[in-house]
C-alpha cells in the first residue's frame, strides 16, 4: 500500500477534535459566568455534541478542504452554528432539560468568536505546514492548453494549498505550461513507479474511451480522479453538478446577488454603515471643505457623470482635487499630475476624496463594496475593447473593490491594466459573499492607515 503521508491524513481530524473542545469550553465558561452552573449536565452536554456531530457530518468539515478562502469558511461557520442551534435546542426539548435561555443567548455570539479565531488560526497554521513541504497531495495533470494552464496556476497559485505537482501528460508536443513527463501512454507505467494522490484530466470530451481508462486505472491504484470541464479561461462561473435522469450535467450557478435576499442583506449594511458615517461626516467634511478652498478656487463638491447598476449613468460626488479644468470628464488622474494641487494630492493619498460618496450609497446609487465606478467616456471604450467588461455592471458600484484591494486601483494607463481590474470586478460578481464584503472593507481600512502606493 502506497504511503500517502504518516500523520497527514489525520490533521482534518485533530482540528474537528479541536472544534469539540473549543465549543464545550466555550459553554462552560459561559454558563458559569452566567451563574448557571446546574446548566452544565452530561445531557446538555450530550445535545450540544451530538448537534457539532450532525452539523460537522453536514458540512463535510472545514479542515480536510485544501483551497478555501477564509471569508468562505467563516460564512461556512456561521451557518454550521445556525443548524447547531436549532438541533441543540431541539435535543434539549427532547431530553427533557430545562433551557438555561440566558446561556444560550450569549453562547452562541461568544462561539461565533471563539470558534471563528480558531478557523483562523487553524488555517494560518496548516498552510504554513504545508508551505514547509509537508501535508502535500502528489498530483497528475492530464492534458495541456488554456484549461490545464488555468488549473495548474491555481493548484500552484498558494504553495499553503498542499499540492505537489508531479507528472504533466498530453500527446501534443507542447503544453505550454510546462515541460512534458511524458504521453498520455505513459501514465500507466508512471502511476506504477511513484505515488501519486491526484489526477486532473483536462482532455477533450471527445476522447471519452481514454477518459474511462484514466478513470479505471486511478480507481485500480486509489488514486483520487477529477475531471475538468473544457471551458475556456473567460468563464469564471461556479457551476453546480445536476442529473437529468441519470445523466450528469453543470449547471451555472446563479450570481449570488441576484438572490433578493442577498441584496436585502447588502443594502440594509449599505444604508446601516452609511446613515452612520453621514451623521460624523460633518467633523471631517469642514476642515476639509476649508482646505479646498484654500488650495484653488472653485466647489468643495466634483460632480461626475458615471456609470452605474445595469449600465445607468448617475451622478458622482467626490471632494474636488484638482484646479478648474476642461479633461475632466475624459483623463484619469495620473501620478504629478499638474491640474491636481497639493491638498488635493493629500485628500488622493489619504483616499478621503471619496468620502462624499457616502451620498451616493446612502440613496442606493452605489454600495460599500463593488467594481469602482467609471466615466462614462472610458466605459464606451473599454466595453468595446474588454469582453465581459459590461458583466461588472451587474450589480452597483462601490467605494472599493475586489480590483482595488489586490492592487488594480489609480491610472489604468495601458489596456492590460484595465483587463486585470475588470477580472476581479467579474469574480466578485460571481463569488459574492457578506464575509467578502467584509474582508474587503478591512484591506480597504488597512491600505488607508498604512498607505497605498497606487492612491492618486
Amino acid at each position: 500500500m502506497k504511503n500517502k503521508g504518516r500523520y497527514g491524513y489525520l490533521i482534518g481530524w485533530i482540528f474537528t477534535f479541536i472544534d469539540f473542545v473549543v465549543m464545550n469550553a466555550t459553554f462552560v465558561l459561559v454558563a458559569f459566568l452566567s451563574h448557571a452552573g446546574d446548566f452544565i449536565t452530561p445531557l446538555s452536554l450530550l445535545a450540544l455534541n451530538a448537534a457539532m456531530l450532525v452539523t460537522t457530518i453536514a458540512t463535510r468539515g472545514i479542515h480536510t478542504r485544501r483551497t478555501v478562502y477564509l471569508d468562505q469558511a467563516l460564512l461556512e461557520m456561521l451557518k454550521e452554528l445556525l443548524l447547531h442551534g436549532v438541533l441543540t435546542i431541539a435535543m434539549l426539548a427532547l431530553l427533557a432539560v430545562p433551557i438555561e435561555w440566558k446561556v444560550l443567548a450569549r453562547f452562541y455570539p461568544v462561539l461565533v468568536f471563539t470558534l471563528g479565531l480558531w478557523w483562523i488560526v487553524s488555517r494560518k497554521v496548516i498552510k504554513s505546514y504545508r508551505r514547509h513541504g509537508y501535508n502535500y497531495r502528489r498530483t497528475i495533470v492530464v492534458g495541456g492548453g488554456p484549461v490545464a494552464e488555468r488549473l495548474i496556476d491555481e493548484l500552484e497559485g498558494d504553495r499553503g494549498y498542499g499540492y505537489k505537482i508531479v507528472g504533466l501528460f498530453d500527446d501534443a508536443d507542447s503544453t505550454g505550461v510546462r515541460a512534458l513527463t511524458g504521453t498520455i501512454a505513459d501514465i500507466d507505467a508512471f502511476v506504477v513507479e511513484n505515488v501519486v494522490d491526484e489526477m486532473y484530466c483536462t482532455i477533450p470530451d471527445s476522447e471519452s474511451a481514454t477518459v474511462k481508462h484514466l478513470i479505471a486505472l486511478a480507481e485500480a491504484h486509489d488514486i483520487e480522479f477529477y475531471l475538468v470541464p473544457q471551458i475556456e479561461r473567460e468563464v469564471t462561473r461556479r457551476f453546480d453538478l445536476d442529473k437529468v435522469g441519470t445523466v450528469p450535467i453543470l449547471a451555472i450557478h446563479s450570481y449570488p446577488l441576484h438572490n433578493p435576499l442577498n441584496r436585502f442583506a447588502k443594502r440594509l449594511f449599505d444604508l446601516v454603515v452609511s446613515s452612520v458615517l453621514l451623521v460624523l461626516f460633518p467633523l471631517i467634511w469642514l476642515p476639509i471643505a476649508i482646505g479646498i478652498k484654500l488650495s484653488s478656487p472653485g466647489p468643495v463638491f466634483f460632480k461626475q457623470r458615471r456609470t452605474g447598476y445595469r449600465g445607468r449613468s448617475f451622478t458622482c460626488y467626490k471632494f474636488r482635487t484638482m484646479r478648474i479644468n476642461d479633461e475632466r470628464d475624459t483623463r484619469q488622474a495620473t501620478p504629478d499630475d499638474e491640474r491636481t494641487t497639493r491638498f488635493g494630492n493629500f485628500l488622493r493619498r489619504t483616499s478621503l476624496d471619496e468620502l462624499p460618496q457616502l451620498f451616493n450609497v446612502w440613496l442606493g446609487e452605489m454600495s460599500l463594496v463593488g467594481p469602482r465606478p467609471h466615466m462614462l467616456a472610458h466605459t464606451e471604450i473599454y466595453s468595446k475593447l474588454i469582453d465581459k467588461y459590461m458583466l461588472r455592471h451587474s450589480i452597483k458600484p462601490g467605494l472599493t473593490g475586489w480590483a482595488q484591494v489586490n492592487g488594480y486601483r489609480g491610472v489604468t494607463d495601458q489596456l492590460w491594466k484595465m483587463e486585470r481590474r475588470v477580472e476581479f470586478d467579474v469574480w466578485y460578481t460571481e463569488n459574492w459573499t457578506f464575509m467578502l464584503d467584509l474582508k474587503i472593507l478591512y484591506l480597504t481600512v488597512f491600505k488607508v492607515l498604512f498607505g497605498d502606493e497606487k492612491a492618486v
